[in-house]
């Protein structure tokens, strides 16, 4: 069975606090994302201005089910939403080939 990665490139908006973005994200993290059938793990990464989240799951369906999800308007996910740049947003759903340790 072959894994499937969503990642996701933004950019926050102008004035957003890390640490507020960063509290935002482990809460959607935590409180949704993870919550998703086929979860298996997620990382937040950042190369200057622009921060990416790539989320591994189990199969492309489970992906596919968290992306028709993902516009959930819980206030955390509106909380997450309203601190990046919605219209900077890239994104990409991966099969994984091949594993390496």
């Amino acid at each position: 069975m072959e894994n499937a990665i969503y990642h996701v490139s933004y950019k926050l908006k102008k004035g957003t606090s890390i640490e507020e973005f960063l509290a935002a994200a482990k809460a959607l993290n935590d409180q949704f994302i993870a919550k998703q059938k086929g979860y298996m793990s997620s990382q937040q990464l950042n190369d200057g201005d622009t921060w990416a989240d790539q989320i591994t799951f189990a199969t492309m369906d489970d992906a596919k089910n968290f992306l028709a999800n993902a516009g959930n308007v819980s206030e955390t996910a509106q909380k997450f939403y309203s601190l990046i740049n919605l219209n900077s947003c890239k994104q990409h759903l991966f099969l994984v080939k091949q594993h390496s340790s």
